[in-house]
């Protein structure tokens, strides 16, 4: 099979399939008939999948194979509402020798801030949140129930959002099973799917600009201007149908999200580590940024997520000078207080990047803080997944009582293992080796 076809395959919806193409991808590697260029300075900490919508198509063995072919220094998934691209992402990074790290994020209320926005617009104390670090798909015990309480609430708030748009559109209309959960590989459905299939059943009418135009209340001049960029144009959509103000949209109250401490049980259970998401310092909950952290802090956060791009690749002057002021002093503020900084592009919206710009005048100071947290994520990753040594685990808090003293030895292993190294970690002897064992074994890798 042609390799453009086998790559087609790694984004197939059936597993089986794409296994096999990583397995024929990476033996063609192995025998030199598909060469990687060297590896570079790139890497992305937050690529969601398509178990949660990417903008690109990619699935967890897509996105190793795409790292590799790129040259990415390293990779890490986050997915709404699920773990299913896990185990199948790490073992594809194992196999094609890629430095690899996951994620969750979903929703959650945090009543202390019920009055503020913080990271989500128009909704007060609620508030994006992050689990990373994982290493399995499948949590222990009752942390599974909170993992499928996340599905069913994802899914009840999806199928009224679904309802409500029905009765607004009018001639368009979508059938949850029959339109929208074919767009998944396993079910965990989103806005952005939902959008995917408002798009195509738009496109079965008649004259769908004039269509959009009546829905939205927009001239049929200002369509096809937005047509003319399909990105904007379902932005565009997706503001109108789906976000405040939207004939779908639903106002949140406590009950529509887990609170922080259920996400953070499930997150723990896991061996993974609580992250904070921060948007951009501009709303009245992340302008009171040190009460925010701090309050997270007492509930177990130790890391921290920012998307970049957002904070400097603006358009309008003035914002990007607030923004990229905002985000220098989050950084500076987030390594005051020991937490490691995870940074990615999502790739769950069209027109995201693959990678963040690391060369621009805005990115290039930060970038030595940036890749010091991918390597300690994947120092995490690394320990805890071959065995059960992570940053949380009883042998590392024993070891390291502070913070900033596990930062740095995580950040180190992560630093000295090679992105080749299986992650069975032949160079750890025993079940409790020494920190400076692991070190000593690393060391002589290198």
């Amino acid at each position: 099979m042609a390799t453009a076809s086998l790559e087609r395959n790694l984004n197939d919806f059936d597993p089986r399939v794409r296994r096999a193409a990583l397995e024929a991808l990476a033996e063609r590697q192995g025998a030199g008939q598909a060469v990687s260029p060297p590896e570079g300075d790139a890497f992305n900490l937050h690529c969601h999948t398509f178990f949660s919508f990417n903008a690109y198509g990619y699935s967890p063995s897509g996105l190793a194979w795409l790292a590799k072919q790129k040259g990415y220094r390293a990779l890490g998934i986050v997915d709404f509402d699920t773990l299913d691209g896990v185990e199948e992402f790490l073992s594809a990074c194992e196999l094609l020798g890629v430095r690899g790290s996951a994620g969750i994020e979903t929703r959650v209320y945090l009543p202390e801030f019920s009055t503020r926005e913080i990271n989500s617009p128009g909704e007060p104390g609620v508030c994006y949140h992050m689990g990373i670090g994982f290493t399995g798909s499948a949590p222990p015990g009752p942390a599974g129930q909170i993992l499928a309480g996340l599905r069913r609430r994802s899914e009840q708030r999806n199928r009224e959002m679904a309802a409500r748009i029905n009765q607004a559109l009018g001639p368009v209309s979508v059938d949850y099973e029959r339109d929208v959960l074919p767009l998944t590989p396993a079910g965990n459905a989103t806005e952005r799917h939902i959008l995917a299939a408002y798009l195509r059943a738009a496109e079965t009418v008649p004259d769908p600009v004039a269509f959009w135009a009546g829905a939205l209340g927009q001239s049929g001049e200002q369509i096809r201007a937005l047509l003319a960029d399909p990105v904007k144009f379902s932005n565009f959509i997706r503001s109108k149908l789906m976000k405040k103000g939207g004939v779908g949209y639903i106002q949140p109250d406590p009950n529509s999200f887990p609170t922080l401490g259920e996400f953070h049980t499930l997150i723990t259970a896991c061996g993974a580590l609580p992250c904070l998401a921060w948007l951009d310092g501009t709303s009245r909950g992340e302008q009171d940024i040190r009460e925010l952290l701090d309050l997270m802090l007492s509930k177990g956060v130790v890391a921290v997520n920012i998307i970049p791009d957002r904070n400097w690749n603006v358009a309008d002057p003035e914002q990007r000078r607030v923004k990229a002021a905002n985000l220098y002093a989050f950084v500076q503020l987030a390594q005051e207080l020991d937490l490691p900084i995870n940074v990615g592009t999502e790739m769950n919206s069209p027109g995201n990047r693959l990678v963040d710009d690391f060369a621009a005048p805005e990115m290039a100071p930060l970038y030595p803080a940036f890749w010091e947290g991918a390597c300690f994520i994947y120092g995490h990753t690394l320990l805890q997944r071959a065995r059960g040594l992570g940053y949380l685990s009883d042998w590392a808090q024993e070891r390291f009582p502070t913070r900033r003293e596990r930062n740095a030895f995580y950040t180190r292993v992560g630093e000295l293992a090679p992105r080749e190294e299986p992650l069975a970690a032949a160079f750890l002897d025993g079940d409790h080796p020494s920190p400076q064992a692991i070190l000593n074994g690393l060391e002589k890798k290198v």
